[in-house]
């Protein structure tokens, strides 16, 4: 017999919660905190690159906002960091403009291309053909980054994009210093790459010795015809024309009309609370908001003041796992499907999820209804950078190719390399993707679809403060975000979030992935005496790479702080 709530009542649960839902949100939105006259008395960048995080200083400087700062840190992220996020790829930006006290999400994901079909990855007896949805330009959804850039600029920043893209073009014809950690991906994975791709990053055939510098004027060119011409340098023109060109040459099923009609989607972010605190995150094709706040729900039930370490960390990983049940049975894309978002942000969901929640005892996940697993896999890369301006305005924003350097694949003179997001759909139920996360027929490939993602961009609010944070990580971006802003919640400044140590389940494999300093020798027995199986997680980026912004309401004191485990640094600007 299985534990826990049935399908059947999940969806009696349902019904009985959309008609309270408006209540609750209009009750949500009244613990935002109360406005004030308060200004940061310093603007602050926090991103995974020193010349990223200077690029939107630079930008504050010149007089431009935390959107304009947005474009530029952005755009040079995808020229100084090309593993994990650029024009090829897609990206949420949650914004909070405080002029109005409002919140919006820029959705700018990659969708799937018309010519795209649910078995696109199978062979003719239903079994997913390997690599198929990770290598080439048939892995690659259409960009949206350079359209959330664009809109960006035209809608929310001071600057043109002549001056916001500046610093990211100055980086990409001046070149870049090569470092450590680009170097080691090049010697394990660009052998990967097509000739295009490897004729930028491998000079004179070979890899790159630290402290060389890589130059990408082939990206510089690309970048200024989204100066010229806006969205139509990008998705139209001559640059559309050598994507395609590319993409159609070597396998990929992109069209014309696929890049022509790409738009961003202005969304309504989510909003929760945990106590007095305020949580906003990435609404769907996110999954981030909604287990985050669902996450926060449960625990609000539990007092873990006083908890021993090793209560903390059973009860943070059976309220982990039934978030991820939930991320893999029922998240998609909103305009494709009914997500029961009433139900699952609702605080008597989460009394549900709790009542099966022993605090002596692991809950297999096999006991849990739900989508179950065929077999394993693993993999990860993306980026986040935070911002805060000195008139209170905020962008959150994490953006991604996928694995590192997406798709390996670059289509001959636009210097994108193409992402491999196509994996993020649900090839076949059951099947993990790249990230060993479960999905559903709710997150199944269909035409013009954006895939499910667990980027999760965050702003928490508390009348004394606030915190602006996210990371990259694959499948833990989620749990990460939840453990950096109950960390916030709990008192830690910006650099005790960032360097915390951290520890993960997603529901299956059915596990703890943690880090060696995040528990004891004793503790890891008493969870293994619990029923919990344990893994040392011994990937750096598999960690996490926060970026984090605290803002001090009371005090006006802004911190900034990047995760040591990356080479990010925040920069200041004080005018």
């Amino acid at each position: 017999m299985r534990s826990g709530l049935s399908l059947a009542s999940e969806r009696m649960m349902h019904r009985l919660f959309r008609s309270r839902f408006l209540l609750l949100a209009l009750t949500l939105s009244a613990l935002v905190c109360t406005r004030t006259n308060a200004l940061p008395n310093r603007a602050a960048v926090a991103s995974a690159h020193p010349l990223a995080s200077e690029a939107g200083v630079e930008i504050l400087a010149r007089g431009g906002n935390a959107f304009d700062a947005a474009v530029a840190v952005s755009a040079a992220l995808g020229v100084v960091e090309p593993y994990g996020s650029g024009l090829g790829g897609g990206g949420f930006f949650l914004l909070h403009l405080a002029s109005d006290d409002k919140d919006i999400m820029i959705d700018g994901r990659e969708v799937a291309p018309a010519a795209a079909r649910a078995d696109m990855y199978l062979d003719e007896n239903g079994e997913p053909l390997p690599g198929a949805s990770r290598n080439g330009p048939l892995a690659a959804g259409i960009p949206g980054l350079p359209a959330a850039l664009v809109h960006l600029a035209e809608n929310y920043g001071r600057l043109p994009l002549s001056e916001s893209l500046q610093p990211a073009i100055r980086f990409a014809e001046q070149g870049f210093p090569a470092y450590d950690w680009h170097v080691s991906r090049l010697e394990r994975l660009a052998s990967g790459m097509n000739d295009s791709a490897k004729s930028v990053f491998l000079p004179d055939g070979k890899v790159p010795a630290v402290g060389s510098t890589i130059y990408q004027m082939d990206l510089a060119k690309t970048l200024r015809s989204l100066v010229l011409e806006g969205h139509d340098g990008f998705y139209k023109g001559e640059v559309a024309r050598k994507l395609l060109e590319g993409v159609q040459r070597d396998g990929g099923i992109w069209s014309e009309e696929d890049l022509a009609s790409y738009k961003i989607i202005e969304r309504e972010p989510l909003v929760g609370s945990y106590g007095d605190v305020t949580i906003v995150s990435a609404p769907p094709p996110s999954a981030g908001g909604v287990a985050l706040i669902n996450m926060f729900n449960m625990l609000s039930g539990y007092d873990i003041k006083d908890a021993s370490t090793v209560t903390r960390v059973h009860l943070l990983v059976e309220i982990m796992r039934r978030a991820y049940r939930d991320r893999g049975q029922y998240l998609g894309d909103p305009d494709f499907i009914d997500i029961p978002l009433d139900m699952l942000l609702h605080p008597f969901y989460a009394v549900g999820q709790r009542a099966n929640l022993r605090l002596d005892q692991a809950t297999p996940s096999t006991s849990l209804p739900g989508v179950q697993p065929i077999q394993l896999a693993g993999g990860n890369q993306t980026s986040h950078f935070s911002i805060l301006d000195m008139d209170g305005n905020i962008v959150a924003a994490t953006q991604s190719i996928n694995f590192s350097y997406g798709s390996k694949y670059m289509a001959a003179g636009t210097g994108v390399l193409l992402n491999n997001e196509m994996d993020d759909f649900s090839k076949k139920p059951g099947e993990p993707n790249g990230y060993q996360l479960l999905g559903s027929d709710a997150n199944s490939i269909q035409p013009g679809k954006r895939m499910l993602s667990s980027m999760t961009p965050t702003i928490l609010r508390s009348r004394e403060g606030a915190a602006i944070l996210g990371s990259p990580g694959g499948s833990q971006i989620i749990t990460m975000v939840f453990l950096s802003g109950l960390s916030w919640i709990e008192g830690s400044d910006a650099n005790e979030m960032a360097g915390q140590s951290r520890f993960h389940h997603q529901y299956f494999p059915d596990r703890i992935f943690f880090e060696d300093a995040s528990l004891t020798g004793a503790e890891r027995a008493a969870l293994e005496s619990m029923g919990h199986r344990l893994e040392l997680n011994q990937r750096t980026v598999g960690n996490g790479n926060l970026q984090i912004v605290t803002w001090n309401r009371v005090t006006n004191a802004v911190q900034a702080a990047s995760d040591p485990r990356g080479i990010g640094e925040p920069r200041y600007y004080e005018p």
